[in-house]
């Protein structure tokens, strides 16, 4: 059985590294703070909606959703962000992260299971697991569908 996968790998906060399974992304985009419209009442996280392919897509600052600090916040202001629009059963939502790295080819067998006192609570809910790079990195693989459906969109998306 083909247990290699390609995973979207990109930067989480100073120094960690998150990946997500290609076969759940949609697309990647390059969005700019001025093409976001803030939406009153809505969690910290969610910075807003953009106008994609004509749809409204919900924008999620991936960085804080997971318990790092804001994208939008002091010197870590970017002006230009990544956005990953991951879908799932019609619903699509936009994940914003600094930068994205690179394609990965990983075995999903040699992925490990988290334990809750390695991740924080913030994290611990979206992840799928974690694998450790060549280079002794951890990967944190989030799960995307279980992003979709974080109960703190409510029904938005």
């Amino acid at each position: 059985m083909e247990t290699k996968q390609k995973f979207l790998s990109f930067n989480l906060g100073a120094k960690d590294i998150g990946v997500i399974q290609l076969q759940h992304i949609t697309e990647v985009l390059q969005i700019s703070l001025a093409e976001i419209c803030g939406v009153p009442q809505m969690p910290n996280c969610v910075l807003g909606i953009y106008n994609w392919r004509g749809e409204m897509l919900w924008l999620v600052d991936l960085e804080e959703m997971l318990g790092y600090s804001s994208l939008l916040q002091g010197s870590h202001l970017v002006a230009k962000m990544m956005a990953i629009v991951i879908e799932n059963e019609g619903k699509s939502l936009g994940l914003l992260v600094r930068q994205l790295t690179d394609i990965e080819w990983l075995n999903t067998q040699e992925m490990k299971t988290p334990s809750a006192e390695l991740f924080s609570p913030a994290l611990s809910p979206f992840l799928q697991g974690y694998f450790i790079s060549p280079n002794e990195e951890m990967m944190f693989t989030l799960d995307a569908l279980t992003i979709i459906q974080a109960p703190i969109w409510g029904n938005h998306n």
